[in-house]
């Protein structure tokens, strides 16, 4: 299962580049033709050129294992950052409005035992879409609102683990946000945060990213919702 909130940048310039670089298996896999579905293709062409076999029936006992997952997801993001950056220069001059080369790659990817989620942009300046994650031992309509649901914790375990674009409850201190340009990896019900380290990784905790891309192209923004609360 795949999920893509977000925008691969300059996608009319990268498709061509991203399609061609496909081995005939999962370029013939897409029937559709957002950069989504093509992100998908990319995926899981990096997972065979690894060396694990999407296709494989032994991986519903075991499933790839989650660091390879998250290995295959980071490549996967290499991967379309090095292909925006070889658009040709004059490619950008010959755009009239001008060329938007940044992605909001908020991915999500799960082999049915683990999931590896993203919540990534590709600039140092701004903030990626939102993503936070929640974890209880029960997830219970709430007996005095119909309709409204809520985490239930009755010991230290988690029995459930939620991932959403925003909090699904009003109990914001249910919620824990997802770090921009970080992965989350689910396993066995155990929650792992791993920053990922590349050109627009930035080390200082304090650093205030901009919500506005993200904001422009329709989606929630961390920084932007605290602010309005």
């Amino acid at each position: 299962m795949w999920m893509h909130n977000g925008n691969i940048g300059g996608w009319k310039h990268v498709k061509r580049s991203l399609v061609l670089g496909l081995q005939e298996r999962w370029f013939t896999g897409v029937v559709g033709n957002t950069d989504s579905e093509w992100a998908f293709a990319l995926f899981l062409d990096v997972l065979d050129r690894m060396g694990y076999d999407p296709d494989s029936d032994s991986l519903n006992d075991t499933g790839f294992g989650h660091s390879i997952l998250r290995k295959a997801m980071l490549a996967t993001i290499k991967r379309i950052n090095a292909l925006i950056a070889s658009i040709p220069d004059k490619t950008f001059k010959e755009e009239e409005e001008g060329l938007e080369c940044r992605s909001l790659l908020n991915f999500a990817v799960t082999d049915g035992h683990s999931v590896v989620c993203t919540r990534y942009v590709s600039s140092m300046t701004d903030e990626a879409a939102s993503l936070y994650w929640s974890s209880g031992t029960s997830w219970q309509e709430d007996q005095s609102t119909k309709g409204r649901y809520r985490m239930e914790r009755r010991d230290k375990g988690a029995d459930i683990v939620l991932v959403a674009s925003e909090p699904l409850t009003f109990e914001r201190d249910d919620w824990v946000v997802v770090p921009t340009n970080s992965t989350l990896t689910i396993h066995k019900q155990a929650v792992m945060i791993h920053p990922i380290l590349d050109e627009y990784y930035n080390p200082n905790p304090s650093y205030t990213r901009s919500p506005g891309f993200a904001v422009s192209k329709g989606l929630d923004s961390t920084e932007e919702k605290e602010r309005n609360e």
